[in-house]
């Protein structure tokens, strides 16, 4: 049997913390070549190893600018940037023709996300966002108890997505200019996503969103370190998001995500990260996690799609359209830009139809 043509797929940029996720992931994955660039981690503000080191580390090609990476050709690009460079790169993807993974959330403003998600359909390239989640086996058990009628008619959603402080691995989180906010940025989305996916993509009509700096009070932080997001959905569906930098710094794994669905039968609820084992050592606290890896599932549902999809045509959309997709991203964007505006006024938003 004939080797396939290998996959050439490019990581821009270190920043996000997932990224070297990624790169362990595909170094597993057969007839995948991936080559990375990182030209702003030497600026970045924290001690975390990022560009050639990191790359050096993690056994992947490097080359030192954007304009290296693409002048390689690849055939998709992970865009792993701080949040407000990704409308850039993404852009300059679609002018490229090559597919793009982008980490969430998709940008800081709707508006370029509005753009971004043009420049991908014109230039019909695979515009896929990175919320693994959504692949957790427990979600896809809800997502069928749903479907099938057994929790009835859908009435409420709670969600928290609770995690540390990320200033010390990547304090970029933390900077409102290069992530857009603080942690109603950084926690809202993911849960967004999957009360999307329940939903079927529904828009939000409301977002009253409440935020304050208790948490960390002493950090110095011109951001948020903790919020409560209420959304209202068409047919008075009513979804929380707790969403807040609450865990301790001194806890082995970065935080944790809960999500429940209540009907008018009956109620699920999913902790996606909960399958560990834990104790205690010489140097604190232990944490093993043995659950599914769900960077793998994403990762595997975009290649394949880049495969299927082969080189994109301007004009045409692409023969697989795998999702979370733009439009998702999009849709999430929309609370998260709603729940920032919200608690700056201190009043309900209502979004634009």
């Amino acid at each position: 049997m004939s080797r396939k043509a290998a996959l050439k797929v490019a990581i821009a940029s270190f920043a996000h913390t997932h990224a070297a996720s990624y790169v362990s992931v595909l170094a597993r994955v057969p007839d995948v070549d991936v080559r990375a660039s990182d030209p702003h981690g030497a600026d970045a503000p924290d001690s975390a190893l990022r560009g050639a080191e990191l790359a050096e580390r993690l056994g992947v090609d490097y080359v030192d600018t954007y304009d290296e990476l693409f002048a390689w050709e690849p055939d998709a690009v992970i865009v792993a940037t701080e949040n407000s460079r990704h409308r850039a790169l993404v852009e300059r993807a679609a002018r490229e023709g090559v597919h793009v993974l982008c980490e969430k959330p998709l940008a800081t403003t709707v508006a370029d996300g509005e753009a971004m998600v043009e420049a991908c359909r014109a230039a019909g390239v695979i515009l896929m966002i990175a919320y693994p989640v959504r692949f957790a086996p427990g979600f896809a058990v809800m997502r069928d108890h749903l479907d099938s009628g057994r929790l009835g008619e859908m009435f409420a959603i709670n969600g928290t997505n609770n995690g540390k402080l990320p200033r010390e691995h990547r304090e970029w989180f933390t900077d409102r200019q290069l992530a857009g906010g603080g942690a109603l940025v950084d926690h809202v989305v993911h849960c967004a996503d999957l009360i999307d996916a329940l939903t079927g993509g529904l828009r939000a009509e409301t977002v009253n969103a409440a935020s304050n700096q208790i948490l960390h009070a002493k950090a110095g932080l011109d951001v948020e370190t903790g919020g409560l997001v209420t959304v209202r959905y068409p047919g008075g569906l009513i979804a929380t998001i707790d969403c807040s930098w609450s865990h301790p710094s001194t806890s082995a794994t970065w935080g944790g995500l809960t999500l429940q669905a209540t009907g008018t039968k009956g109620s699920v609820e999913i902790a996606p990260f909960a399958e560990h084992v834990s104790g205690l050592g010489d140097d604190g606290e232990i944490f093993l996690g043995f659950g599914t890896d769900l960077n793998a599932l994403l990762l595997a549902e975009f290649l394949d799609a880049v495969r299927t999809s082969g080189r994109p045509v301007a004009g045409q959309p692409p023969r697989v359209t795998p999702q979370p997709d733009g439009d998702v991203g999009l849709r999430t964007l929309e609370i998260m830009e709603a729940a920032l505006r919200s608690a700056e006024l201190r009043q309900p938003v209502a979004l634009e139809r």
